[in-house]
């Protein structure tokens, strides 16, 4: 078993990382901090959770706290970092774009620079499928150039990827990179549409539905992308002096590559929207408006990368998917 550092604990993916890593045995040091973007109570509960098992610590604290990263390695030596906290939310970084410098760019190199001073066998960093940006060749491949971010979010998750692409090439840091695709299920954050929807289906408003409807999204599974990061823990990229396989995004000079995690099966907008209310069993009242700056009218991952490396990973289907996360949305907010 091995000690863990999971950064963003209290978060939708971190919360259900940390879950999946102590039901197998793992020691968990879960790094958060609780910052009020979203109702901090939401990520306090899923705390409280993870802090049910006598494997998990807690550290409260703010990434970009000068060194306070360094001491925490310096003191747990973590075997494995798996790097989930961030400022999200594409539309929050249009009006608050500093809270994106602070956490996504200062943060990581904090991280960065405590993990060169006490290297873990294998650093896994959350990038986004916001990276791909103005891509319109689809499904987005890791080997495609994505220059043109159309947000500030993006653009700060992708600088993310090139800074950990320097620290692995300098002090020999194995590192993945992820780009997450639309994570969908129990827990998710009130700014993502699923839950914002269900709140609003139930409470009898109209929900805003952009482009008029034409939207594609690549929905996976909470499940199964935790199915993906841990499997991934296992196959740390090594450098090579040969070139790299074609489609692989192995890195010809550190031991670094990005990679897709998504279903691979992009979903109409509009026909998640129907999933959701057979689940919950009402009708929503849509709002149909224009696009909304910094979106994307599609996204769509290859997923034959991370397949090659780790096999393919389950597939939940979207109804299922989707019932599940209203059970837990009528539980967790007391609905009828």
């Amino acid at each position: 078993m091995a000690k863990y550092l999971v950064t963003g604990s209290a978060g939708f993916i971190g919360f259900h990382v940390c879950q999946r890593l102590l039901a197998d045995g793992h020691d968990v040091i879960g790094f958060d901090s609780l910052s009020p973007y979203y109702d901090p109570a939401l990520k306090k509960a899923r705390h409280d959770i993870l802090k049910q098992s006598n494997h998990f610590q807690e550290q409260i604290g703010s990434l970009e706290t000068p060194r306070l990263l360094a001491m925490l390695f310096e003191e747990e030596k973590p075997e494995v970092v798996i790097h989930l906290a961030a400022q999200a939310g594409v539309r929050y970084s249009i009006d608050e774009p500093r809270s994106y410098v602070e956490s996504n760019l200062v943060g990581t190199f904090e991280l960065l620079e405590a993990a060169r001073t006490h290297p873990p066998k294998h650093m896994l960093l959350a990038s986004t499928s916001s990276a791909y940006g103005a891509n319109t060749k689809m499904p987005y491949a890791e080997t495609d150039k994505a220059d043109h971010q159309m947000s500030f979010y993006a653009a700060t998750k992708k600088a993310t990827e090139g800074m950990a692409h320097s620290y692995a090439h300098l002090y020999g840091l194995p590192i993945t990179m992820f780009r997450f695709f639309t994570v969908y299920g129990p827990w998710s954050r009130p700014d993502m549409a699923p839950l914002k929807f269900a709140n609003l289906i139930t409470e009898g408003q109209p929900i805003d539905i952009y482009n008029h409807g034409d939207m594609q999204r690549d929905f996976t599974f909470v499940d199964d992308l935790v199915e993906g990061i841990i499997r991934l823990v296992s196959a740390p990229p090594v450098r090579s002096d040969n070139a790299p396989d074609p489609g692989d995004s192995l890195s010809p000079v550190a031991p670094w590559r990005v990679i897709n995690i998504g279903a691979g099966q992009p979903v109409n907008l509009m026909d998640f929207i129907d999933a959701l209310e057979t689940a919950l069993g009402q009708t929503a009242e849509k709002n149909f408006l224009e696009m909304q700056p910094g979106d994307v009218p599609a996204t769509w991952a290859d997923a034959q990368l991370l397949e090659k490396l780790v096999g393919k990973l389950p597939q939940t289907p979207l109804e299922t998917g989707v019932e599940q996360f209203v059970d837990w949305f009528k539980s967790y907010y007391k609905k009828p």
